[in-house]
C-alpha cells in the first residue's frame, strides 16, 4: 500500500472518530444541565479529534500534490 493510500485510510478513520466525538458533544449539550461536569472532557476530546483530522488532511494534500 502506498503512502497516499495509507494516508487516505487514516483520514477516513479520523473523520469517523471526529464525527463520533461531535455527536457526543452535541448529545451532551442537548441534555444540559445534566452531566455539565463532563463538558470540558468531551470538548477536549472533540477538539483533539478535529485537530488530528485537520493535520492528517494537510498531510494527505501534500502527498497528493507531490505526485
Amino acid at each position: 500500500m502506498s503512502n497516499l493510500e495509507e494516508q487516505l485510510k487514516k483520514v477516513r478513520k479520523l473523520q469517523s472518530r471526529a464525527a463520533t466525538a461531535k455527536m457526543e458533544l452535541h448529545d451532551l449539550a442537548e441534555d444540559l444541565p445534566i452531566n455539565w461536569t463532563r463538558i470540558k472532557t468531551v470538548a477536549r476530546k472533540t477538539f483533539d479529534a478535529f485537530a488530528e483530522l485537520e493535520s492528517a488532511k494537510e498531510e494527505l494534500s501534500t502527498l497528493e500534490n507531490s505526485r
